[in-house]
């Protein structure tokens, strides 16, 4: 329908100053704002690329307060990010302490040059090179 976008995606986590330095130091995305609600027992935060919404979509972090951990599930995929060059995300993301899972290279069956990290609890994130850059990680 004309005028939708994607605002953004939500992760349910298991302990959130572990995700928000993750997704801050690690992939370089800017806390944009959090949120808490005692009442329900959550708290939010909402972290993106280039003061997120309305240009980019968002990541909303959820922390159930005394939930640490959940299940995955088989249907869950990954977030995608677009970068300039996998290579060096990748060592920048090695040298910030995250988890690279499948290191750069041509996507099976192609040419895209792709790589997987993973954050603390266990999420996907893959890395697109593109010549427009997409995303950096700062």
């Amino acid at each position: 329908m004309a005028g939708m976008r994607i605002l953004h995606t939500m992760l349910r986590v298991g302990n959130l100053q572990r995700s928000i330095d993750f997704y801050t130091q690690v992939l370089g995305m800017q806390l944009l704002r959090t949120s808490e609600n005692p009442e329900y027992k959550y708290s939010l935060a909402f972290l993106g690329f280039d003061e997120g919404n309305p240009g980019q979509a968002e990541i909303e972090l959820t922390y159930n307060w005394g939930v640490e951990s959940y299940d995955m599930g088989s249907a869950y995929g990954h977030i995608a990010l677009g970068v300039e060059d996998a290579y060096a995300a990748c060592a920048k993301i090695q040298a910030a302490g995250g988890n690279v899972t499948r290191e750069p290279g041509p996507v099976k069956g192609g040419t895209t040059v792709i790589a997987f990290v993973t954050d603390p609890d266990g999420y996907k994130i893959e890395l697109i090179q593109r010549k427009d850059g997409g995303a950096s990680l700062r």
